[in-house]
């Protein structure tokens, strides 16, 4: 009788592991916190200031009298109208340029980034005194040409295009930067290819390709520049225009409480811009419709019906054909 050998049981499979838990970073709640405290306190402290008055207690008079005070709905709309112009320009200048760059020579690319980059090394108060030397040096060299009017039409106060010169200028750096992130993670060249293989023009190839695949950059771009139109007041003040952060200024003389108001307000147009901005830079474009729920493709010519969960139908018989 032959041995009967035993075969050891299979051991029971392990246990798994337990998942580890990540254990609390503590330290990063601390350094949010101090950054919220860091922006938030004196923001506070302005509101505080703005709505209590020692020996009357709480008052917003400092608030209700903004839209009324002189001047500052039109600082406001003039500062926005430069804003506008200024990315308008701005974008219109660095777009091209970037995309021409990414379909030229790359040699170019450092020679358009150190353009770019020139107003970060020039101080804002060498800018305005060069550009004050030649609004006052052309009228008396050229009174008698056409270009006089032109130097009397670009220090107009209603709309200074001199300021939108100087702002576009100070806004290259970050425009610059930024579209270069964006245009960085595009294939251009394949995408240029490809639209003028399909017979696109130039002009479609940058609006319908380039443009909608740079949103968020275009998005970060003009905040940034918005915000330094917003902020801005070197420039306009030794020019001498007024726009928003000059009227602040000037209105803090004799309103202390009312140019705090309108900084936080300034703030917070800012902020609500910027929420606008990153909306339209994240929304992602319409895509096509798709049929709710699943569909079955359609059989290739010739080819016999197949059923969902197996192989091709028998033919039904027809009754006197067998």
């Amino acid at each position: 009788m032959a041995a009967l050998t035993t075969v050891p049981a299979a051991p029971a499979s392990a246990p798994a592991k337990a998942a580890r838990r990540p254990r609390p970073r503590y330290w990063r709640g601390a350094v949010l916190a101090v950054a919220g405290l860091y922006f938030v306190t004196p923001l506070l402290s302005s509101f505080v200031f703005t709505v209590h008055v020692p020996n009357q207690g709480l008052t917003f008079e400092a608030y209700s009298g903004i839209l009324s005070a002189d001047g500052f709905t039109e600082s406001l709309f003039l500062s926005l109208s430069l804003a506008a112009a200024t990315i308008a320009l701005a974008l219109l200048l660095v777009v091209p340029a970037l995309v021409a760059v990414r379909l030229g020579p790359p040699r170019l690319r450092a020679v358009v980034e150190i353009v770019c980059m020139m107003p970060l090394v020039v101080p804002p108060i060498a800018l305005v005194t060069g550009i004050a030397t030649v609004l006052r040096w052309g009228p008396d060299h050229f009174s008698r040409t056409p270009l006089y009017q032109t130097f009397l039409a670009v220090q107009n106060e209603s709309f200074p295009v001199v300021l939108v010169l100087a702002y576009t200028v100070l806004a290259l750096p970050f425009v610059h930067r930024s579209l270069d992130a964006g245009l960085r993670a595009v294939d251009v060249p394949t995408l240029v290819e490809a639209a003028r293989n399909c017979g696109a023009s130039r002009t479609q190839v940058l609006l319908r390709v380039i443009l909608p695949n740079l949103r968020s950059s275009l998005a970060g771009a003009s905040f940034l520049t918005l915000a330094l139109v917003l902020g801005e007041y070197t420039v306009a003040s030794l020019l001498g225009f007024r726009p928003f952060a000059v009227w602040i200024v000037t209105v803090s003389g004799a309103e202390a409480r009312m140019s705090v108001a309108v900084s936080l307000l300034s703030l917070l147009i800012t902020w609500a811009l910027l929420l606008v901005l990153s909306r339209a830079g994240t929304a992602s474009p319409a895509s096509a419709a798709v049929p709710a729920g699943p569909t079955a493709a359609a059989p290739a010519a010739g080819a016999p019906a197949a059923s969902a969960t197996g192989p091709a139908a028998a033919p039904t018989p027809v009754p006197g054909k067998e």
